[in-house]
């Protein structure tokens, strides 16, 4: 704008100056007359050209400062951005070593997650054998102590040793925990409960007393060996009577010759040599016979053999003596006792123990753990 007023200030003067040179000369106002428009044009020109000039340089110096300012924000922005791209990369970089050491303690973790998860599934399949294993075992032996029971009761019909056999499986029992054992023990008490009721026999005792018999029968004295024990009798004091002391005397001679005895029996007493050991013999074997009736509860064969011993006993042997009279007195004791007892069953009790072991096999491959290869 300055330039502006300082040339319009030296424009006005050449203006005056033209003026006043055509009001002195006619000749020169002809001149400038002519002159005027061309002057005016180049002067508009000139002055067209300087405020262009003066416009353009306005705006180069307005762009330039715009270019400078711009300049200034990018730089500043680019030394941001720059110390924002260093901070990213420490923030970068940190975040890389943190994740580092994260999937560092990732996989340990992992590792140490499969071992203790290989433990936990070696600790479980331990314990799963050793419980099954255990139980099984236990099992086995509550179904041998029943099987022992029923054979004492169907074979040899021995109360006090099934009963104590049951009592022992119950007492396995009461160890294992499970719904089924519930059933089970329930039908191993009744059966318990049966076997307390009924009246013992001591088949054991019995057969032990008909072993002894016939480990004495060679030790009895037959009839045939009893011999009269001669009496030890004072003479009477005849005095003077000769023929009544010789008559005594007579009398004990025979008597010591000729020896009378009464015998109310069927058979004859008196046997020969190869007779009496064959009388032994079968007394032996109808001893031996009673023993195993006795075993079976054959009660009629059993009875029956005891009789025909306690006849020939009356018949051959001699009465007298104690041994005698205490097989004699055995004898008839045996006889005397029933050894027919109408025992129970307790299938129904074995029949549960072996379904409880199925159940058991059955379950195994259900209840196994899973491995972590398998998941």
């Amino acid at each position: 704008m300055s330039d502006e007023k300082n040339t319009s200030g030296g424009v006005m003067p050449m203006v005056e100056a033209a003026s006043a040179e055509n009001r002195t000369s006619p000749s020169d106002s002809e001149n400038v007359a002519n002159n005027q428009p061309s002057s005016l044009l180049a002067t508009s020109a000139l002055i067209l050209a300087l405020i262009a000039l003066i416009v353009l340089s306005w705006q180069w110096l307005n762009t330039r400062q715009r270019f400078t300012q711009l300049e200034q924000v990018l730089t500043m922005r680019l030394e941001q951005y720059n110390l924002n791209n260093q901070q990213s990369l420490a923030v970068s970089k940190l975040a890389d070593e943190r994740s580092i050491e994260a999937s560092a303690r990732i996989a340990m973790l992992e590792q140490k997650l499969d071992e203790s998860r290989n433990q936990q599934e070696a600790l479980q399949t331990l314990y799963y054998e050793l419980a099954n294993t255990r139980e099984e075992r236990l099992m086995a032996e509550v179904e041998q102590l029943m099987t022992i029971a029923n054979q004492q009761l169907q074979l040899a019909g021995n109360i006090k040793p099934a009963l104590l056999a049951l009592q022992t499986a119950d007492s396995r029992l009461q160890q294992v925990e499970a719904p089924q054992i519930i059933q089970l023990r329930k039908a191993l008490s009744q059966d318990i409960q049966r076997l307390q009721k009924l009246p013992l026999v001591d088949v054991i005792g019995m057969s032990a007393k008909l072993e002894n018999l016939a480990e004495s029968v060679n030790e009895l004295p037959l009839v045939s060996d009893r011999h009269p024990q001669p009496k030890s009798t004072q003479a009477p004091d005849w005095g003077d009577s000769s023929w009544r002391k010789l008559a005594y005397e007579v009398w004990q001679d025979l008597r010591q010759i000729i020896r009378l005895e009464r015998i109310d029996r069927s058979e004859p007493p008196l046997l020969a040599p190869d007779q009496n050991y064959f009388l032994r013999e079968n007394i032996k074997l109808r001893l031996l016979s009673a023993r195993i009736a006795l075993l079976q509860h054959d009660e009629v064969t059993y009875k029956a053999d005891l009789r025909a011993v306690e006849k020939w006993l009356l018949d051959h042997f001699d009465m007298h003596e104690s041994a005698s009279k205490l097989m004699l007195s055995t004898i008839r004791q045996l006889s005397a006792d029933d050894i027919v007892i109408e025992v129970p069953d307790i299938n129904e009790s074995l029949m549960l123990v072996n379904k409880y072991k199925l159940a058991l096999e059955r379950s195994k491959p259900a209840e196994k753990p899973v491995s972590a290869s398998d998941r």
